[in-house]
């Protein structure tokens, strides 16, 4: 195929592009990889941890009708009050508690790392943990220091409280489920680090819905807590939209880093109209709990697999080669997450997402072929 680009007259020489660009772009940076995302078309999705159902077409038809009606030649509405809105008629939240949303709760992230990110600071979190705690440390020239799970994937709070006293951290992360374990942290752990840490602490309740757990009624009882949540795995990941709460003071000082105008009009016309459908979104997680019962017992019968608990919308399986199996499995057409080389404690591990009953049989009778 030729390719309509005009040629450029004198295009500089590679070798001299690569040279600036050492200079230039720091080490860390380049030492570093773009986050891959797998091409999913016509592939059994299962390896990100999104809610399987469509939504139902009367929902489908109100969102239509709430974007055609956006002016898109407009900038959106800058602090996104009507979204604010409609997750404070969803949400537990306690009377005076403030919010900023975020373009997903990457950006999210971001924001956090960017604001505490003065010299010196650290990022602590457990390990492992979800990747971009650890990336956005490094893109902001953080510190970060990962405390060791134990061997069934739970979190040693004494040793973490020991980190607190060690390395005093200005940021800490708690995923709760963690991503990839699936393991919910105790609510009496979160508080003994509440306690402990000197800086702030960020739950990241991003899969909270599957285990019936939130710290957000009482996330003005502590002085340093922000909960952080989405609506991707609640069944709305293409709008990219995440959100945090905390005491207003905090809220001011993330509300500086955000950028203008981040969460766009479509998504902000959008989200109001999902979230209204709560009777249709609490039953497909109700049912993305079964399904997680049934898939873990099935897998669990295999020959050679371990399931770990999770209290998530994924399961966290060890098998006896997950590369070859992740091969084997994306021949089929079937998308799961490998995580071997990730980390020792998830060496030959898969984190498989939780599908349909017919994306789980399906993904079940490929691994019962030979």
């Amino acid at each position: 195929m030729n390719d309509p680009r005009p040629r450029v007259a004198a295009a500089a020489s590679d070798v001299d592009v690569a040279a600036r660009v050492a200079a230039t772009i720091r080490a860390e940076i380049r030492a570093g990889a773009a986050y891959a995302v797998p091409k999913t078309a016509g592939m059994i999705e299962l390896s990100a941890n999104e809610n399987p159902w469509p939504l139902p077409d009367d929902v489908r038809a109100a969102v239509a009708a709430a974007v055609a009606a956006v002016p898109v030649n407009r900038y959106p509405e800058g602090a996104g009050d009507r979204v604010k809105a409609a997750l404070v008629r969803a949400l537990p939240l306690p009377r005076g508690a403030a919010m900023v949303l975020g373009n997903g709760s990457d950006e999210l992230i971001q924001i956090v790392t960017t604001a505490i990110a003065r010299p010196g600071a650290c990022v602590l979190a457990p390990d492992p943990t979800f990747v971009m705690y650890r990336i956005y440390a490094m893109q902001a020239g953080v510190r970060y220091a990962g405390v060791p799970l134990s061997a069934d994937f739970t979190l040693e709070v004494d040793a973490f409280v020991a980190a607190i006293a060690r390395e005093k951290p200005a940021l800490v992360w708690l995923a709760s489920p963690n991503n990839p374990t699936g393991r919910a942290i105790p609510l009496p752990a979160i508080e003994r680090i509440l306690a402990a840490a000197p800086g702030l602490v960020v739950v990241d309740e991003a899969y909270a819905d599957f285990a019936g757990t939130t710290l957000l009624p009482r996330v003005l009882e502590f002085p340093n807590l922000v909960v952080m949540r989405t609506v991707s795995k609640i069944g709305i990941a293409g709008a990219r939209l995440g959100y945090a709460v905390a005491h207003p003071a905090w809220i001011a000082e993330l509300d500086k880093v955000r950028s203008p105008y981040n969460v766009n009009a479509l998504t902000q016309a959008a989200v109001p109209v999902v979230l209204a459908a709560a009777d249709t979104l609490g039953a497909q997680v109700a049912a993305i709990r079964a399904e997680r019962g049934r898939l873990a017992g099935a897998l669990a019968a295999l020959p050679g697999f371990a399931v770990m608990p999770s209290d998530a919308n994924f399961l966290l399986v060890r098998v006896p080669d997950a590369p070859a199996l992740t091969s084997r499995l994306r021949t089929a057409g079937i998308l799961v997450k490998n995580l071997h080389g990730g980390h020792p404690l998830t060496a030959n591990c898969l984190r498989i997402t939780v599908g349909t009953p017919a994306e789980n049989d399906a993904l079940l009778a490929a691994l019962a072929r030979p």
